[in-house]
């Protein structure tokens, strides 16, 4: 998952260093392993879009990437904009971290530079959008996303049964918020609980229709994005368009179609 949006410091993706730093990934995947026993494992029925017509082909990395422009996530790169690369606990795998929270990368830029002399300087952290996320991860290239944990809260409250925890990033979505412009049907989904609260309590003020927040659907962003790239066209999935945290989904569809 990845993106393209404003400028960005990472102008080079053709190169990534791999940081020998095994107490960096270990620390890093102790943590992460904690938060999922703490948080774990998700329910997988999410976001069916409705109304699904006779499909023809499937839909392409590129429509699923649109999807994403806007929303940027954090990593630490170095000096020469390459992304710092952690190791998993035996360092058989590299991977990049990619956090939800500007807080969350400049705590994981703190560990890598106690433990690196040689980034001690040099390191700092950088936003990617996630269009440019998906098409690096359509590459190959290994990531994993560190998620918003007053997120992960969230989605525990709406589906209370799944006590064992939340797998993946949780995103949310509501058929209320479905809308209509140019002959093209847009399905918004949040990142944020509170953002698309928010909206629909517009939507209640406006059509009076009681308990609209009670209509929200939470669901994985991996697993969404799964769902996405099996898909057929006019399946109703192509609807799909991430909002940007902090956006309406009326701003954020009127910036992509000018």
């Amino acid at each position: 998952m990845e993106s393209r949006g404003h400028s960005n410091p990472l102008l080079s993706f053709s190169s990534f260093i791999h940081q020998h730093c095994a107490r960096v990934g270990a620390d890093l995947a102790t943590r992460l392993d904690d938060t999922r026993r703490a948080l774990a494992q998700a329910h997988h029925n999410l976001l069916s879009p409705k109304h699904a017509l006779a499909a023809t082909a499937t839909l392409g990395s590129h429509h699923v990437a649109k999807s994403l422009v806007g929303t940027s996530v954090y990593t630490v790169s170095n000096s020469n904009n390459e992304f710092v690369l952690i190791s998993d606990a035996d360092g058989a795998k590299s991977i990049g971290l990619l956090c939800f929270r500007q807080e969350d990368a400049q705590a994981f830029l703190a560990q890598v530079r106690s433990r690196s002399r040689e980034l001690r300087s040099k390191a700092r952290v950088v936003p990617i959008t996630l269009d440019q996320v998906y098409m690096l991860k359509v590459e190959g290239i290994a990531f994993r996303f560190l998620p918003d944990p007053v997120q992960i809260k969230n989605a525990l409250e709406l589906k209370p049964a799944n006590k064992g925890g939340f797998d993946g990033v949780p995103v949310f979505q509501s058929e209320l918020l479905v809308v209509k412009k140019k002959n093209k049907r847009y399905c918004p989904v949040y990142f944020s609980k509170e953002d698309i609260e928010q909206e629909l309590s517009k939507v209640s003020r406006a059509s009076r229709v009681p308990g609209a927040s009670q209509h929200i659907v939470v669901g994985s962003l991996e697993d969404v994005l799964k769902k996405m790239e099996m898909s057929e066209r006019s399946s109703g999935w192509e609807d799909l368009i991430f909002i940007p945290p902090g956006k309406s989904h009326s701003q954020h569809i009127q910036e992509i179609t000018e």
